[in-house]
């Protein structure tokens, strides 16, 4: 749904057409739930957060200013509420211990993925996030799933465009050191040797 859809349903809304908000839900629904899954790692509470973003985007779409994207504004309440959610249930963060990235290694670990079947090696980094941090799964979600910008990233994130490119490499790290423990070792040998 382009920006021009979207802002057409908004002032339906805004106008009195209340109705007009399941079209917006329908729309952003399974975006909201995989966001919030990605932060909360749980169905249930993923779902109830779902719920909650939409409340809140209906009390607060007259706010909605189209300085951005609406999907970007989404995003960030989205992010906004399931960080409240997190803040509640005080969620510790498991250690991840980053091995130490060469850049050789980082070009192994590339072409092992670009070398596995699409649909596999999504199925096997979707995996790997599971493991990583609330935020930093959500980020790479943000990054290389939704194809959100760095600087559409910064407005969700209430940061700065560099800021967004250091968590992404941090995170990006991070995930190439889950990805080397869950490939078969055989698999890596072979490409480490080219």
């Amino acid at each position: 749904m382009g920006f021009i859809n979207d802002q057409h349903h908004i002032n339906l809304i805004l106008e009195g057409n209340t109705n007009e908000f399941s079209v917006l839900v329908n729309q952003y629904k399974d975006l909201v739930f995989t966001l919030s899954y990605k932060i909360l790692k749980s169905k249930e509470e993923a779902e109830e957060a779902s719920q909650d973003t939409f409340v809140k985007i209906y009390r607060s779409l007259h706010k909605f200013k189209g300085d951005a994207k609406f999907s970007t504004w989404i995003y960030k309440i989205t992010y906004n509420t399931c960080l409240d959610k997190l803040k509640k249930c005080k969620e510790i963060n498991s250690t991840i211990y980053i091995e130490d990235f060469n850049k050789h290694q980082v070009h192994v670990m590339e072409d092992v993925l670009n070398n596995i079947d699409e649909k596999e090696r999504n199925q096997k980094i979707q995996e790997c996030l599971f493991l990583l941090p609330s935020k930093e799964a959500f980020l790479l979600t943000l990054y290389y799933f939704d194809d959100q910008s760095t600087e559409e990233i910064a407005k969700i994130l209430d940061c700065s465009a560099n800021n967004v490119k250091i968590k992404l490499f941090r995170s990006r790290k991070k995930l190439a050191s889950i990805l080397k423990r869950q490939l078969e070792p055989e698999i890596l040998a072979s490409y480490e040797r080219k």
